[in-house]
């Protein structure tokens, strides 16, 4: 709507009082900077509070076992819920549409699969590492096959986290790209050093205090736009010319976003996150029995819910705002090419003085709250799975814990030189998202799948499932950058995959080099890899089984 409609008469006056609480040619003010330090303090006071409390390195990773569902629930919302998912709702609901936030159609199928199906078995013994039920069942072997899967997806996973986080900073500091290390530096740093000290303990209560920083953040970007438009004028009514297409359901594969593959893609991902990965579990085993895990579920599926319709309307308000205003965007950048940085770019030069800190500072608790649980998820199984199993052990429980915090803080340190690589994966946040986090999280799902619920599993079904797993979600997930090798590289005819390629010059060598679209979908991604991974690793372990069987000799 072109700022002379009518209604910029109410418009207009809104806006020009809200200016005068703005810093837009700035970026953040001084209180904004303010408000950002005390909340980075803070987490660092309540980290050394709880490291005086760590005498045993049960205390360290499970906080005993005792500690509140409800907490728990929170802290495994915020874990899975960071940053990139702040900023990638957001960016999703502006530049693509709403076919993602419809995904949440799927939780109570979460909730039952996971509560019912997956926990009794979890909750029947006690464990630090999720991995040490798949020795019980399959042997060493692919104890340490889901330990390393684990591992490289953390780390991946975090360095992403980092790296998305420190991008989004540069933009509202309003430096230059080259600072990203030196921003993820400090980020990695704050969340290393209060991990490191107060173990599960401290990264639970943050984990709350985060939450809540999160979502007052989200409420105050809506309740600014509102005051803007005078009203909730930008809550859309019909459908963006900036979105996408997308339907109920295709059988193309080429087609970005489907809401029947929104849907499949979720519940997989939550189920096997759920049911797989060692900081969910390890927060399953924080609670008292398998009622205060249900519990917890319940309250993380329902937090999950609240917060992502609530950043999906976050987006819709920024393409309202944006496209009321376009002149309050810097040139070059549009709502449909530059979605992911509108939420940013409204932070640093488009809220109100004091709001724009509290809503940085929930970004960089959304940052910490997912970087604390990964390493200390990562040092549990570190120590449980290797320097434990294989008689490496520190040797009393406070030399343990003091290997825990260096393990700890060694990770993280990892964890930040890895971020500087995260800029070559293509796509936009959610996309690249897709990309990197389910390589991994079906195939490790897939080893306590065969563990627990196939009686006749074997080591070699479940390695080469997991392989064939691994492989699936690797050439779908990749699949445009490999057709582009193909085409490039060997000759083949561009023509020949049915998706869109187009010839562009190299900036560097300056010669011409053929760069191919995704033919598949990374909404295809985990249901792909973990059907693969399944029905490769049940056929192998039926033929094992069978041969495993002694003969029968007739009379």
């Amino acid at each position: 709507m072109p700022i002379d409609s009518p209604d910029a008469s109410v418009t207009l006056p809104l806006l020009a009082m809200a200016d005068v609480l703005t810093n837009k040619a700035d970026g953040l003010a001084p209180l904004d900077w303010a408000i950002v330090v005390v909340y980075a303090s803070s987490t660092l006071a309540l980290g050394w509070y709880f490291s005086r409390q760590q005498t045993t390195v049960k205390e360290y990773f499970v906080g005993s076992g005792h500690m509140n569902p409800i907490l728990i629930g929170v802290s495994l919302f915020a874990t899975l819920l960071s940053t990139i998912s702040y900023l990638s709702m957001p960016g999703e609901a502006a530049g693509k549409g709403p076919g993602m936030m419809l995904n949440a159609i799927g939780l109570p199928l979460v909730f039952v699969i996971v509560a019912f199906g997956l926990l009794p078995a979890y909750m029947h013994r006690r464990v630090t590492s999720a991995y040490e039920l798949l020795e019980e069942r399959l042997g060493l072997s692919v104890r340490m096959l889901g330990a390393v899967m684990f591992l490289v997806l953390r780390l991946v996973w975090m360095s992403l986290l980092i790296y998305l986080t420190s991008r989004a900073l540069t933009e509202i500091m309003g430096i230059g790209p080259q600072y990203i290390p030196w921003v993820a530096l400090v980020t990695g740093t704050i969340s290393v050093i209060y991990t490191t000290l107060g173990g599960l303990r401290a990264v639970v209560i943050t984990d709350l205090m985060q939450s809540l920083l999160l979502y007052g953040g989200a409420l105050l970007v809506l309740g600014t736009v509102t005051y803007a438009f005078g009203g909730f004028g930008w809550v859309p009514t019909e459908w963006d010319e900036n979105w996408d297409s997308q339907p109920l359901f295709s059988f193309d594969p080429r087609v970005r976003l489907t809401i029947v593959g929104a849907i499949l893609n979720m519940t997989i991902w939550q189920v096997c996150t759920m049911g797989g990965d060692q900081t969910s579990v390890q927060r399953f085993m924080s609670t008292a029995d398998l009622k205060a895990a249900r519990r917890a579920i319940a309250t993380q599926l329902g937090v999950a819910l609240l917060v992502a319709v609530t950043l999906a309307f976050v987006g819709f308000a920024l393409l309202a705002y944006f496209n009321r205003f376009p002149d309050r965007l810097p040139e070059g950048m549009t709502v449909r090419d530059n979605a992911d940085t509108l939420f940013p770019h409204f932070i640093a030069h488009h809220l109100p003085i004091g709001i724009a800190g509290l809503v940085v500072a929930a970004m960089f608790a959304a940052a910490m709250s997912s970087m604390d649980s990964g390493v200390n998820s990562i040092t549990a199984v570190v120590l449980t799975d290797f320097f434990d199993r294989f008689g490496k052990a520190p040797r009393d429980e406070r030399a343990h814990v003091r290997t825990a915090r260096i393990l700890a803080f060694t990770i993280g340190g990892i964890v930040v030189l890895g971020s500087s690589q995260m800029g070559i994966i293509p796509g936009n946040i959610t996309a690249v998202t897709q990309k990197t986090s389910n390589l991994l999280t079906t195939p490790i799902f897939a080893l306590f799948f065969f563990a627990m619920f196939v009686p006749f599993a074997r080591p070699i079904g479940v390695w080469l499932g997991a392989i064939a797993g691994v492989t699936t979600a690797t050439v779908t997930a990749f699949s445009g950058p490999l057709f582009g090798l193909l085409i490039n590289h060997f000759g083949v005819d561009p023509d020949l995959f049915g998706t869109t390629v187009r010839l562009i010059a190299d900036p560097v060598s300056g010669t011409a080099r053929y760069v191919a679209e995704d033919p598949i979908s990374f909404q295809w991604i985990a249901p792909f890899a973990l059907g693969v991974n399944l029905a490769v690793g049940t056929l192998v372990s039926w033929w094992a089984s069978r041969r495993d069987r002694p003969a029968v000799v007739s009379a």
